[in-house]
This record gives structure tokens, sequence and C-alpha cells, in this order.
């Protein structure tokens, strides 16, 4: 018997975040203080705008070194200073990304949004936000570049680790208290990539076709979460193209869309090079960066699409210079409500509160997908430990294109297991395969592992994905920016090394760092264990440690479906991902991720929400009340086990009978709860009517069908514990 001894969840947690919709408003602004404040901002812009030149607007309105935007200094406007980190933020203090030399460069590495997405806790969005604010201000930026919003369609986009998950009611609800985190630090958080920006592999030239109800029920949400509810003061244009148009040039997207029905009023930047001509002046395109990636060594800021030639337009009549203003305005509106103009709160970095959220996020992110009595280890009956996998002892900080973070530290699980155990254990390490390029199994490191753990009294194996395969990220990483994978199969011959490991001792615990699934049909039965452990950042070492030997009881659950194999999934089954022409046809339409796979009765190999805990959870009084076009909807959770655990209760809904085919579930409600042993809690949640309602194309309106309409509570998206009926 164990117990565990970190619970860090409160029991009276409140789903505020959960229970509300991806459609609501932000709060309006009726306070008077919050008005002044408002009217003392628009009165700033307005003088500063007064007073500036032609050539000074359009110096504002493209880049003007690579992580820069113009300022004004006899007006004294400032310039925009930006940084890549999702998770955890670059190490340049100054105008580039070009590390100063004798400063303190080193982040608290944050594990990535594949992790946090795992967490299913919004709370823990906004203390991740929080901590990439704090120390973005510290090191003088302006804006961070994240979070990134990208659905998750296909496992083989390499930069799935960056992003939250494949569903947009989760992604909605995990991204508020992100960007809310982070703009508390007055610093912009910038919610990318705007849109549909689901693949790595020609990014810059695939076009993406869509249909109006895939945009909008699927794609969509988050982003207006982002806006709405969160407050983002920009958001960021992807490269690809959507309907034949770059998304850096699409009025449909940014005019008629982001600034017009979702009511976005700070600035678009496109992202780095993504603006392809002086087109993109006359669109919502607020601030052109990145060209001068293509300009190779003779850089010049004024022959950006948005620069020298937007004067000339102007001046010839072409475009308006009250559309100059606007762009502007934006960005001079942006840059007072992050104090750039009067008092500006102070950063921290690196601080011991800082890593302390590391830890949580790490802790809370582990997923257990398989456990047949292999977890946890009992420390006290295991003298020695084998350790098998280059991932046990590899960091993953430095890589991933722009997720590249310089932590002060970052233990792997190799040195957490040792932190851990101390010297009570003898732990033997085997590499068991090389991480290099087209690397196949190597007999002798095969060999040295199956020695090691023959005669040890406990086992784990810590494979998986990687970033890249030096401490720096390069083109053949196989989890970074620029690259997609091949397939979903290990790389380096991890096949064959973990065949090999379960043969020789059947209770090795199977570990997989990464920021996607792989193909585990080869031995995915013959493992007792399977843990999916992300890539945790600074911390992840220790909270994986914690999680196998007990001391943490895991929570994580799925924020994706895992496949049992790459055809499974509608992106490359239904869908394009891309043909030869490089189109990216989503004939998936709205069945993406479990939506697909619970519709069309596709079995995965572990199922959207997917988690195992060491202690066992009964779910009872499944209560549902309309009132209006209103439910609210009640559950009993009681913790049968004998340890204390954490729960994802998750709501899901079902239209019995609709005119337009709809997923046989779809979430909309979800809350975490930590019980004590025997312990029960009544959890509730509220759904409005945006809830039951659907996209309708003709229409162009949604759409709330009378009829019937099923909800279903449970523990995953194939583990429906209650079930119960309504009718609206």
């Amino acid at each position: 018997m164990y117990q565990p001894v970190k619970n860090y969840f409160c029991k009276s947690f409140i789903a505020v975040f959960t229970t509300s919709l991806i459609t609501c408003s932000c709060t309006p602004e009726h306070e008077s203080g919050t008005n002044n404040m408002a009217s003392d901002v628009d009165a700033k812009v307005d003088s500063l705008l007064s007073q500036m030149t032609l050539e000074e607007k359009v110096g504002m309105i493209h880049a003007n070194t690579p992580f820069t935007s113009g300022g004004v200094e006899r007006l004294g406007i400032p310039e925009l200073i930006m940084s890549d980190g999702p998770h955890g933020v670059r190490h340049e203090h100054g105008r580039d990304w070009v590390k100063d030399e004798g400063v303190y460069d080193s982040s608290t590495y944050l594990p990535v949004g594949t992790a946090l997405g795992a967490t299913w806790n919004p709370e823990l969005g906004y203390k991740f936000g929080q901590v990439l604010g704090s120390e973005a201000n510290f090191r003088g930026k302006d804006v961070i570049l994240g979070p990134g919003l990208n659905i998750i369609r296909s496992p083989l986009n390499g930069r799935n680790f960056e992003y939250i998950t494949e569903d947009p009611y989760l992604n909605s609800r995990m991204v508020v208290g992100y960007i809310k985190g982070v703009q508390e630090n007055d610093v912009a958080a910038s919610a990318k990539h705007y849109i549909a920006n689901t693949l790595e592999y020609d990014r810059e030239y695939v076009n993406v076709e869509m249909s109006d109800r895939a945009l909008r029920e699927i794609y969509l949400p988050g982003f207006k979460a982002a806006v709405q509810e969160g407050g983002a003061l920009t958001v960021m244009a992807a490269y690809n193209k959507f309907r034949g148009v770059y998304c850096a040039h699409s009025g449909f997207l940014l005019d008629e869309i982001l600034k017009g029905e979702l009511g976005f009023k700070g600035l678009v930047m496109s992202d780095w090079a993504a603006v392809k001509s002086a087109d993109a002046v006359s669109v919502g395109m607020d601030v052109e960066m990145g060209t001068d990636l293509l300009q190779g060594e003779n850089v010049d800021y004024n022959k950006f699409h948005m620069a020298d030639t937007a004067i000339s337009m102007v001046k010839n009549g072409i475009v308006a210079e009250s559309v100059i203003d606007e762009k502007v305005r934006r960005i001079l509106t942006v840059m007072a409500k992050i104090g750039k103009f009067g008092e500006r709160k102070k950063g921290e970095y690196n601080t011991k509160e800082h890593q302390a959220v590391a830890r949580r996020i790490a802790d809370e992110a582990i997923v257990l997908l398989k456990n047949e009595g292999a977890l946890p280890l009992l420390q006290e009956g295991i003298k020695t430990l084998a350790v098998v996998g280059a991932n046990a002892d590899h960091r993953h900080a430095g890589a991933g294109g722009s997720s590249q973070v310089k932590a002060y530290y970052e233990v792997t699980p190799l040195a957490g297991l040792k932190n851990l155990l101390g010297d009570k254990t003898q732990i033997s390490y085997a590499r068991g395969y090389e991480i290099v390029k087209g690397e196949p199994d190597n007999a002798e490191l095969i060999k040295e592992a199956i020695e090691t753990v023959k005669g040890a009294d406990a086992a784990i194996y810590v494979g998986g994905w990687v970033h890249g395969y030096t401490d720096q990220w390069n083109d053949n990483a196989y989890d970074a920016e620029v690259v997609d994978k091949p397939d979903m199969m290990l790389p380096f011959g991890q096949e064959e090394l973990i065949k090999a490991v379960l043969k020789a001792n059947p209770n090795t615990v199977i570990v997989l760092v990464g920021g996607g699934p792989i193909d585990m049909r080869g031995w995915k039965s013959e493992a007792k264990s399977i843990v999916q452990a992300w890539y945790g950042g600074m911390e992840g070492g220790n909270a994986l440690a914690d999680m196998l030997f007990g001391k943490v009881n895991p929570s994580g659950k799925l924020p994706f479906t895992f496949p049992e194999k790459l055809e499974d999934s509608p992106a490359h089954s239904v869908a394009q991902y891309p043909d030869e022409n490089l189109l990216i046809d989503h004939k998936e339409g709205i069945f993406v991720g479990y939506r697909y796979f619970d519709t069309y009765e596709v079995e995965p190999a572990f199922a959207f929400g997917h988690g195992l805990s060491y202690t066992t959870f009964e779910y009872s009084d499944l209560q549902i009340a309309k009132d209006g076009n209103q439910v609210s909807v009640s559950v009993t959770v009681t913790n049968s086990g004998e340890v204390a655990g954490a729960e994802v209760i998750q709501v899901y809904v079902k239209d019995q009978e609709s005119r337009l085919e709809r997923p046989v579930k779809e979430l909309k409600g979800f809350d975490k709860v930590m019980l004590d042993s025997e312990e029960s809690s009544t959890i509730s949640f509220r759904l409005n009517e945006d809830s039951f309602s659907y996209y309708d194309d003709e229409q162009r309106k949604w759409v709330l069908e009378p009829g019937k309409f099923t909800v279903l509570v449970g523990s995953s998206s194939r583990d429906i514990r209650l079930k119960g009926t309504l009718e609206l």
C-alpha cells in the first residue's frame, strides 16, 4: 500500500472556466475606472497619431530588426519588442535573437502545450501564462508569441507539441487563463497561428479548403475565446493560404471575421515572412514581420512589402492614409495597454515560484495510458532499477525551433529517478539506441539493454520522439518547427528495442516522451504499463519519478486521440495532408479527432480524454434540469479506491436527430476535482443554447434545432458512465 504525498487540487475548485461557453463575450467594461482608463488611452493615441508623419507611421507597421517593429524616437514612441516563447522565454535580452553575453539568460522551461492540455486544468493555463508574462517582462519584451491555438488534426505535424488539443471547447477553456496570465504582467500575448495551420510541410505554400461549418465549429472557437474572453492584444496570421488567399492577405479572415465578427481591437502581426506582397497593406494586417529572412545577407527593412511601397501607395492614392492610421492606432493602443507610455510592472525571472508552477503542470500532465499492475513501483521493494532508452538522459529544452528555451536547469527522467531514490537503490542505465538520423536498431545496444533489465527488480524504458538530435534544434528533428514526421513509427530502431526489452523483462514500464502519438501495435499488448510523459519542462524528470513511484497519483487525460495507425486518422483517410498540388481539403469537415473516431466507430489506441489513476472513481446521481434553453447538469463522483486522486469529469452532448449530420458526442463541459479515499463530491455544470447548436452553411448562422438531446458524462469520450435525455 502506498499513499500519494502531493495533492495540488483544491477540493472547492469551481470550474468557472470549464463551464463557460465558447461563444461567451468578455464582461462589458462598465465601471467608471475602466472607462476613464480607456479614455486616457484613446487620448494618448490620438495625440501621438496627430503628430506623426506618413513616413513615421509606416515605420511602425513593419519590422526594423528581426524581432522588433519600429518606433518614433522624437515622440517618445518606443519599438515593440517581441519574443518567441510558447513555453519559455527565449534567451535574448535585446532587439533580435542573438544571445547577449554577460547576462543571466536562462529561463523557466515550462512543459509544452500538449502537456498543458493534458492537465485539463484551466487554473494551470493561467499560472502558465503568469510565468511567461513575468519572465518576458523581466527581459524587456512586449509581446510573447503564444499561445499556439492550432487544432491538432494529424499525428504527423511536427509542431503539435506546441498546441493544446484536437477539441475546440478544451482549446477555448485552456487559452483564456493563459492569455490573462501573460497580459496581467504588462506583456501582450499573441494567439497563433490564425488560421488552420495544421502542418509544417510546405506551410508557406499549402492551400486550405474547408467549409464554413468546419471553420466556425472547430478552428475558430479557440481564437474567439482568446479575443472575447482572454482579451488577447495581438493575433498572428498563419503562413498558409485559406481558400486560395494567404492568411496574412485575407480580408475575409482578418477584417470580416477577426476584426468584424469577433470584435478584435488589438493588432494583427504576420508570422515571420508570411507577408508576400504589398496587397497586405489594404487588409487587416497591421505589422509585417520576418521578411528579412528572405532577403539574404543584405537586409533592408525599408524594402519590406509594408514599408517604402506602402508610402508610395498612399502618395499615389492607391491606399488612403486612414488605412495606415488605423494600423498605427492599434499598435499604439497595445503599447499603452502594456504600460509602454507609463509605469510598467516589474517582472521576475526563474524564481522558485516559477519553477514550482513548472513542476505542478508536469505532475498533472502525465497520462497513465495503460496499467496492468506494474505501477506504481514500490520503492521499499526495489534494490536494483534498470533504466533503458536515450530519452532517459536527453535534454529537450534547446530544441524545437521557435520553442527553443535556454533552461536554467532540466531534470531528465534518469536524474529524476536518482533524485528520488538516492543511494538506497542501485540504478543501472543502458542507452539502448542512438539519437542519430536514420539510425536502425543497434544490436550491441539492444544486447546491453537486455542484460541490464534481466536481473533488475524493476525496469523502466524511456523513449519516444525528440525535438532534435543534439542539444540544438535542426531540420532533422521529429517534434520541431518546419518539419513533419514521416509516419507514426518510433525512430532510431526503438520498435525492436522495446520488443526485446519486454521479452527480457515483461514488467518493464514503457514511458514515451514527445508531442504526439506513436504506432504501438507491435508491442502494446505485451506492455503492462504505458505512460505518456510529453516534454515535461525543467521539472519533468522529477514529476515522472514521483508518478512512477506513487508519490503523485497521475491525473492527466489525453487532449487528443491516439490512433492505432496513421490511416485511422481522418486527415489521412477521408481527407488530405496535403495532396501533390499542396491542397489540403478538409473533407472530414467537423469530424476531427474523437468526433470522427466515435461517430464512425473507428477504434483508437487510446481515446480522447483517456487517462488512468491509481485509484478508481464511481459516478452517480446524474441530474439534468432545464430552464428555457439553459441546462444545468450535476453528477456525484466518489473516489472508491484506497488513495487520494483527481478525476476529470467530462460532459458531452449528443443531438438525437438533426437535419445536418452531427458527431455522436461533443465536449461541452469538464471539471477536475481532487477526492480523498471514499470522498464524494457533487459537480455542477451550466450549458446554454450554444452547447446544443450547430453552424448551418446554407443559412450562414448558428442554429438551435428543437428536439431531444442526450447528455453524456464520463471519464473519456469512450468511457461514458451516465446518460440522460432532455428536450429543447
